[in-house]
Parts: C-alpha cells; structure tokens; sequence
C-alpha cells in the first residue's frame, strides 16, 4: 500500500532537524533557506518521507454518503500543517483561532466537493487572509522515526508573555481573578434553587 514513505522501522536511527520559516500564514523558507513553494515542497517531502512521517490510515465520508478507507501519503504537507498550526498557536488571539477552527472545517469540506470557484471559498479567502497577517516566524521541528516532535516556535508578533502565563505577582495578579469569578458565575448563582418542572411523559 505505502508506496513513498519508509515505515518507522526502516527509518534512520539518526533524528532529522526541520526549520520552517512563514510570513503571514504562508511558508516561504526551510532551515533559514528561501525558496519557492514547489521546491520547498519538494525539500520537506523528501526529508519526512525519509523519516517515516506522514503516513495516514483514516475512515473517511464521501460527498455521496458512503464511508470509505483512505490511505494517504502527505510526507511534505504533515510538516507544514504541524509547523504552520504551531505559529498560530503562538500568534493567533483566542477568539479568532476559535472562530478558524470552524471555518477551516467548512473550507477544507468546500474544497473537497470541488467547490473551488464557489463565491463562498472566495469570501472565506478575505476572512482567513486578515486573520494570517501575523503568522509570520519559525517552527522548529525533530522528525524520528514517524515521530514528529515541535523544538521551537518563534515570531515577532508572539502573543506569549511569560510575565503573564506564569501567574506570579507580576503583571497578572491572582487577588484580580476573585471578582471576575464571582461576576462570570452570577448565571449560575441567581438561578432559583427550585426541582425541575415535571415533563409530561410520552404513552406508546
């Protein structure tokens, strides 16, 4: 079945370094080399493929209905996805890389039905093309024997502080979330301790 990536097993006992470099949303370097998006395809195909990455086995719904096996081989893209979700991670603020999540499902679902020139791929384009403005940095990552491990993520519009996520007397002051907690659970808290109306229960 698997016709281009090693398996695990076959792979190098030495691990494999990976760089990939992006500017708003799209790679555009690999370990600190420029090149254009085939050859820098190209170069991460052949060293995943090496390492036994981007194997995939799914159970997959097809547009008319029926459930179908898929074996995949994505040796190049496996990185890309990885690196490129990474920085978003990194870039990305809460609301709008939970609003993507959706619509990414929607826009992957348009592209598999052939929807391509669909005015709602088209309008989707506006939304994700603001939102990758500042994906823009480096994902390191260790390829090894099918495992993909992420070594750095790095980017100058990085919304990580660490003053912030470690929860010391810093900026982020603990005594602060007392309020918040009791204001956010004033729904809860108001509601009338009361049983719940009887339901009127269905007779075969």
């Amino acid at each position: 079945m698997w016709q281009w990536i090693v398996s695990p097993e076959k792979a190098p006992d030495k691990a494999a370094e990976v760089e990939i470099g992006f500017e708003a949303g799209l790679p555009v370097s690999v370990n600190g080399a420029k090149a254009n998006p085939i050859d820098l395809l190209n170069t991460l195909n052949e060293v995943a493929a090496k390492h036994g990455i981007g194997r995939t086995d799914i159970v997959e719904n097809r547009l008319v209905g029926m459930k179908s096996r898929g074996a995949y081989e994505t040796p190049g893209g496996t990185l890309l996805v990885t690196a490129h979700r990474e920085l978003e991670a990194l870039t990305v603020d809460r609301e709008t890389a939970h609003f993507q999540q959706a619509l990414s499902l929607r826009y992957a679902e348009l592209v598999y039905y052939g929807l391509w020139f669909a005015p709602l791929r088209a309008a989707l384009d506006g939304f994700f093309s603001v939102a990758q403005q500042r994906v823009t940095g480096a994902v390191g990552l260790k390829l090894w024997k099918g495992t993909l491990t992420v070594t750095k993520r790095v980017s100058p519009f990085s919304l990580y502080r660490t003053d912030l996520a470690s929860f010391t007397m810093g900026r982020y002051n603990p005594k602060d979330a007392e309020g918040f907690i009791n204001l956010f659970a004033l729904p809860v808290t108001v509601r009338p301790k009361e049983k719940s109306p009887n339901r009127p229960r269905l007779t075969p």
